[in-house]
């Protein structure tokens, strides 16, 4: 099956809402690619894929669609699970890191022994979009001494530059769906 046929695929499992959360956004909701059996295992080794076989340490995925991509990513990449999470939710001693929302500031976290330094890390979520959230995600796996060695995404909106902000970071970015607009 070609690339361009999974995409396709995959884009035709994933609901549009208008409106939501706000007017004027078209959101991008992967509930139903989830439900979709085939349309979640396609997506699944899709993002697998260009590492199977490489050594990849852990998968950390962002809350919380990155939980269940990452959880399914890191168990066919026979790679440990690293949950990044907001603020105050994981149990044990942590590292933090601030980052910008469109009307104000949030923090995520992780156990502060996740991550060895040195380790190779995939990050995963479901949707980049102007990229604040992965980019604080990558800073905080950065400073915690990880190679993050790719961000994997299902869904790409471009015209909203959240590519380019990883990659301005060194980290490549793979996505397997673009939607124009945001």
């Amino acid at each position: 099956m070609t690339t361009e046929t999974v995409s396709q695929e995959l884009k035709a499992a994933i609901r549009t809402i208008p409106d939501y959360p706000k007017t004027g956004i078209l959101f991008r909701d992967i509930t139903t690619l989830l439900g979709n059996a085939r349309a979640f295992r396609r997506a699944v080794d899709a993002l697998v894929q260009p590492w199977a076989g490489a050594k990849v340490d852990q998968i950390a995925g962002i809350e919380a669609r990155g939980f269940i991509l990452g959880g399914a990513v890191a168990h066919q990449l026979s790679a440990g699970f690293v949950p990044i999470r907001k603020k105050g939710k994981l149990p044990h001693e942590t590292v933090r890191i601030a980052y910008s929302l469109e009307y104000g500031l949030d923090e995520m976290e992780m156990h502060k022994d996740a991550i060895r330094p040195g380790e190779k890390v995939i990050l995963i979520d479901d949707l980049i979009a102007t990229g604040g959230t992965a980019e604080a995600a990558t800073k905080l796996l950065q400073r915690m001494g990880a190679d993050v060695v790719a961000a994997c995404f299902i869904v790409d909106l471009p015209d909203l530059g959240g590519r380019a902000r990883l990659e301005a970071l060194g980290v490549p970015v793979r996505t397997l769906v673009d939607f124009p607009g945001h």
